[in-house]
């Protein structure tokens, strides 16, 4: 195979033939402060003489006489029959200015106005990128993924694509797509709608964030669940409203709470088929109670459905919305956790009257998302490669939710409460109140799992303290270790 070199792109140097300064110096200084300012990387190599100078329009050996400065000083070095390169050992006055940079670390604190929906993320904790880890939540067994399948529905559609596929996408996503998704939702989670209705997106997180933007103004009060999903939160204070923290108990989310705290309240955000991190299923009464309450109100209500595939015990649970008759139910799914979070693939369903409004709305944030990828996934869903991944992933989940729970109650039953969960890809393991189960989540990182605390996920105070470990993406054969590896971490941060 031949390898390919690839020169540094250097349309932006322009030089005076007017000015006093020689062309040759001109050219030296520009170089040399691209070099300086970092816009040239070390091991980065030049354009040949001959090609910079036809691009400059100037003759070769001016070209000559800057790169000939250049390496005399140490800014760029000369490999034999490779070309030049920018120097990975740099002059002592880069090597000073880095030192200066080093006695005065961290990012510079500026006066600016932003506004107030902004000014409230200002200063916020960055994302955390650790969900590849054992124990993570919400991973899924990526080893387990029919690659080979999805790589085949993948060249189906490159090797001779469609026409429609290689313009723009429709906002709400590819048709074919849209489709096989209604009609996946209408067969496994009971959900009333059809392919107009189905807005494909890059993730949930986007879904939350239009639905939470197209019904609060700036200082609306919007209930979510206490403890509730983080990503839900960032969302109403994104939108400059007022995150309503409600309790939830052994039925879930609880209406009457939610009142007392704030009627005024515009929209409801709950998990009603798995509460997410505790993992309730909201009783039918209070599903029936929700839904008369967004429809005397003229309210809506924000489902969030992320992980309800995967059932161990009972029947299948329907969704929120398929009980809905007032269509006030934004139903909000994703693949991160039937496929895998990389593809960054999620999708709302809306009511008929909003469907123009969300489009809209999309539109002002992206025009459309990939459209091929969206292809092989609508073909994915429609022959039966998902419905078959999932019932295999459940089937396996179950077993190995049972492998690391018999591990918990066997190596650390003495600290750990821990009961099975009917439904989902993680547990809850509740500690005593003399550990602190957010030292315990640090020490895991470094020891590099993913276990979160509990606690983090309240907003209120709060005395609960636990920890939260995903089994579905955890190897049973890896687990023994892991838990032991957990338990000299949990016995060193306890009493």
């Amino acid at each position: 195979m031949v390898r390919r070199l690839k020169n540094a792109q250097l349309q932006t140097l322009s030089l005076d033939s007017g000015s006093a300064v020689p062309l040759h110096q001109q050219l030296f200084l520009a170089l040399r402060s691209a070099i300086l300012e970092g816009r040239l990387l070390p091991d980065t190599r030049l354009p040949s003489s001959r090609t910079l100078a036809s691009d400059l329009g100037i003759s070769r050996n001016t070209v000559l006489s800057a790169y000939d400065q250049l390496t005399a000083e140490g800014y760029l070095v000369s490999r034999i029959g490779a070309g030049s390169f920018v120097s990975d050992q740099l002059p002592d006055d880069l090597l000073e200015r880095k030192r200066r940079e080093e006695e005065t670390p961290g990012v510079k604190t500026r006066d600016i106005y932003l506004s107030r929906m902004a000014a409230t993320l200002k200063g916020a904790p960055p994302m955390r990128q650790y969900r590849g880890l054992p124990f993570s939540p919400g991973l899924p067994a990526l080893d387990e993924f029919p690659f080979e399948d999805w790589a085949r529905l993948l060249a189906r559609h490159w090797r001779r694509p469609k026409r429609e596929f290689l313009v723009d996408n429709p906002v709400g996503g590819a048709r074919v797509l849209r489709d096989a998704i209604a009609r996946h939702l209408g067969q496994t989670r009971a959900v009333r709608c059809h392919a107009d209705q189905v807005i494909v997106l890059s993730g949930s997180q986007q879904a939350i964030h239009l639905v939470v933007r197209a019904f609060a103004e700036p200082g609306d009060s919007i209930w979510m669940e206490e403890p509730g999903f983080p990503g839900i939160r960032e969302s109403i204070i994104g939108a400059g409203a007022r995150p309503v923290s409600v309790p939830v108990d052994a039925e879930g989310f609880s209406l009457q709470n939610a009142r007392a705290l704030a009627p005024e309240a515009r929209l409801a955000c709950i998990s009603p088929s798995h509460q997410y991190p505790l993992g309730q299923t909201m009783s039918l009464a209070r599903r029936i109670e929700l839904l008369t309450w967004a429809k005397e109100e003229g309210r809506f209500i924000l489902e969030d459905d992320y992980d309800s595939e995967y059932r161990y015990a009972g029947r299948p649970l329907s969704s929120l919305q398929g009980l809905d008759d007032d269509s006030r139910v934004l139903y909000v799914g994703t693949m991160s956790k039937v496929m895998f979070s990389g593809l960054r693939v999620g999708y709302m369903v809306v009511p008929e009257d909003l469907v123009d409004m969300f489009l809209a709305f999309r539109r002002t944030i992206d025009s459309h998302s990939p459209s091929v990828p969206e292809a092989a996934l609508a073909d994915f869903i429609s022959e039966g490669y998902l419905a078959a991944h999932i019932r295999r992933m459940r089937l396996l989940y179950e077993q190995r939710q049972n492998a690391l729970l018999a591990l918990l109650k066997d190596r650390l039953g003495d600290i750990l409460t821990v009961e099975p969960q009917e439904s989902g890809m993680h547990l809850v393991a509740y500690l005593p109140p003399d550990y602190q189960d957010k030292e315990i989540e640090r020490a895991a990182l470094q020891s590099g799992m993913m276990v979160r605390a509990l606690s983090g996920f309240y907003s209120l105070p709060t005395e609960e303290n636990g920890l939260i470990l995903g089994f579905a993406g955890t190897a049973e054969k890896e687990m023994p270790q892991l838990v032991d590896k957990l338990r000299d971490i949990i016995l060193k941060r306890g009493r």
